[in-house]
């Protein structure tokens, strides 16, 4: 028997093999989760001129010097600068302009007292008309409540790097600059192929010897999920000229990644391998991990391939430990599962390989602990339902005893 390939061996040739997508053009409004393709710098200041940090009045600091509740500075206001509009006149000496926040400041301007710090509470007796005078109640330093030019970013600084993953902030920060189309990696898209007698669509009757066909389904949220486009083809019969007929649908759609499940263990039907080595190159892994054995991995016509096992644990822990790191290459993602360390609640066996146990987690003191989620079985998904994470215990270790730790891959966000 071939000697089982280890799973940082297999996963390096994967990465090796994977080439970034290349990018497209999106408009702002579907940028979000979208990576970013190339460096993006800031086409001007921001913010773009000088303004008020506060409602209030724009003032000559040296107005205010030792300005005080009960010796105020009594200035003359010459002009109301609303927000959107710009300031009519510089201000000279002891004059002041109200002003609101955002507003561009005046020429002479050295500081802004807030509305609070005045006996003008406009705020309050809505927005009356333009006092002649003002009482400023504080002294003031010199650029007090002014935002000035390019305080936030400076124009030509870069502001988002390639590879930075678009939220919400770095959406408000691209409007702000003006940035209403821009360069993202173009999202994978994957092709989902399934095939056997045994398969019925979801929407089918459960005939007697039939399943249901759980594993596209699965695959196509895990591709979605790490930022690929899944594309779920009809279920091909076990004759081969309806697996020749779903490979070739699959190629023609021009894809990045052709997925596959069953159809690759020992004692599988020869069909799928016989198409497999027709249209490509094609190894036949026998992985040294549980679950997930056997691995078929190669190229169809170029595109990337991975035959996955048929058991819908083992489909989807494969998918996570060597198909999602590679979608993260294309998409030029830093995408991988996050790990944390766990304190074990029972004890946890393997055979030698090194295993992924489904557990839950939970956060009993100072301490992680992990439960397993119950049978262990490959076609138990009730466990991989009930997990937040896969415990790993590592090649050559048989047994993981209660309350020793082990690195547990996150499957979901956990605080």
């Amino acid at each position: 028997m071939p000697q089982l390939l280890s799973v940082d061996k297999a996963l390096a040739q994967i990465l090796d093999d994977m080439q970034p997508l290349d990018s497209e053009n999106v408009a702002l409004a579907e940028a979000l989760d979208r990576v970013i393709a190339s460096d993006i710098a800031a086409p001007l200041d921001l913010p773009p001129f000088d303004n008020s940090a506060m409602d209030g009045y724009a003032i000559r600091h040296k107005d205010s010097v030792n300005a005080s509740q009960q010796q105020p500075a009594t200035l003359r206001v010459t002009q109301d600068i609303p927000a959107g509009a710009a300031p009519t006149s510089a201000l000279q000496p002891g004059q002041a302009a109200r002003i609101m926040t955002g507003a561009p400041i005046p020429p002479g301007c050295s500081a802004v007292a807030p509305v609070e710090d005045t006996n003008d509470n406009w705020r309050k007796r809505g927005n009356p008309a333009l006092p002649e005078e003002v009482q400023v109640y504080s002294d003031y330093a010199f650029g007090a409540n002014i935002r000035r030019k390019g305080e936030n970013i400076e124009r030509g600084a870069t502001i988002m790097r390639a590879g930075t993953v678009i939220q919400p902030a770095e959406i408000g920060m691209l409007a702000a600059i003006g940035c209403a189309r821009f360069a993202v990696v173009r999202k994978p898209k994957v092709v989902i192929l399934s095939s056997g007698d045994e398969l019925v669509d979801v929407h089918e009757a459960l005939d007697a010897g039939k399943i249901r066909d759980t594993n596209s389904y699965a695959l196509a949220g895990l591709i979605r999920q790490a930022g690929g486009i899944p594309i779920r083809l009809p279920i091909a019969r076990d004759n081969l000229s309806d697996i020749r007929a779903l490979y070739n649908r699959a190629l023609g759609i021009n894809p990045d990644m052709i997925i596959s499940s069953a159809g690759v263990s020992v004692g599988a039907a020869d069909l799928v391998r016989e198409v497999m080595d027709e249209l490509g190159d094609i190894d036949f892994w026998r992985i040294n991990m549980r679950p997930g054995k056997p691995l078929a991995y190669g190229a169809l016509q170029g595109i990337p391939f991975f035959g996955l096992p048929g058991n819908p644990v083992s489909t989807m822990v494969t998918f996570e430990v060597f198909v999602r790191p590679a979608l993260a290459k294309l998409a030029r993602r830093a995408l991988r599962r996050k790990t944390l360390t766990a304190t074990i609640a029972e004890d946890l066996r393997s055979d030698g390989r090194r295993s992924y146990n489904r557990v839950r987690l939970a956060r009993e003191g100072a301490c992680i602990v992990a439960h397993s989620t119950g049978s262990q079985s490959s076609g138990a998904l009730m466990s991989m339902l009930l997990a937040d994470g896969l415990a790993i215990i590592p090649e050559g270790q048989r047994l993981a005893p209660a309350g020793s730790e082990l690195p547990v891959l996150l499957l979901r966000p956990f605080e």
